[in-house]
């Protein structure tokens, strides 16, 4: 396999075949992340992409799962995307899902029926950054999407029959807006009405504009504690149908995974019970990204 600078991936799909069409991401401009700085955004030729799908039909034949890497998948023109979904589909007939990375823009760019297309041709799963639903900060950390817009965009892939999976991130407002990121992410999660919900614990990254902003005192880094009474807030601002909240990433301090809205009540309590120091929180040696 071809593979050029960071690879990023789910948790979910750490078992997937890891297929990268585009390298960095098409924004890259995000105030918390680090991962593509200095990275040009580019897609990779086809010729290189289907010498990986070869050579994924030769030696992947136990992995029932593609994930098209990298930052944002689904910028690709829909004719490119179409054509690779087909020859996955062509070459690695056991394979049972694709997944890719979304953001608002390349969700915007893409037809309903363009979508539904996709969907059809094995776009099983698309993974959506809405890291926050309150507009101030979103524009703060430079997200280049409004809340009305991850509601909308988010509603749109849904309504293609793709499963969606966002991704929140706890502290990420700081103290001053805390209760209100909380609240407003679990509207805009309630609104969207995903199947997954993955809420991530913001670590600095050195060199990033964030944390500049957190070594000149501009942005303040929740404590652990804090983190979790976001936590509680979220999930208790969030009213879903039927869909999974994780808080289980290597971040986080404590690790959650709740059936809502069956399970809503019991793990309020849960948190309840670690801010209340009955339960120990994960040491910060053994976090990580």
């Amino acid at each position: 396999m071809h593979y050029e600078g960071n690879i990023i991936r789910p948790p979910s799909e750490a078992n997937s075949i890891l297929l990268q069409v585009t390298v960095g991401c098409s924004r890259n401009k995000c105030t918390f992340c680090g991962t593509y700085r200095g990275e040009r955004f580019k897609i990779k030729p086809d010729s290189i992409i289907m010498e990986d799908i070869a050579f994924a039909a030769q030696y992947c034949k136990r992995q029932r799962r593609v994930f098209i890497c990298d930052g944002d998948a689904l910028i690709v023109p829909p004719k490119r995307l179409l054509t690779i979904l087909t020859e996955i589909e062509k070459q690695l007939p056991w394979v049972t899902r694709v997944g890719l990375y979304a953001n608002a823009k390349s969700l915007k760019r893409k037809t309903p029926d363009e979508l539904k297309t996709l969907k059809d041709h094995g776009l099983g799963i698309i993974y959506m950054g809405l890291e926050t639903g309150d507009d101030v900060t979103l524009k703060k950390i430079n997200k280049g999407a409004t809340a009305g817009d991850m509601i909308q965009m988010g509603k749109k892939a849904r309504a293609a029959g793709i499963r969606l999976s966002i991704t929140v991130l706890l502290g990420i407002a700081g103290k001053t807006r805390s209760k209100i990121h909380a609240t407003e992410t679990g509207r805009v999660l309630s609104e969207i009405d995903p199947e997954y919900i993955g809420a991530l614990s913001l670590m600095l990254i050195p060199g990033t504009p964030l944390y500049q902003d957190y070594v000149s005192g501009e942005f303040t880094l929740l404590e652990s504690v804090e983190m979790l009474e976001e936590l509680k807030d979220m999930i208790a601002a969030t009213n879903l149908s039927k869909g999974l909240f994780y808080a289980n990433h290597a971040s986080n301090y404590l690790p959650i995974k709740a059936r809502l809205p069956k399970e809503k009540e019991a793990t309020i309590k849960l948190i309840d019970a670690a801010l209340a120091g009955e339960i120990a929180l994960k040491p910060e040696y053994m976090r990580a990204l």
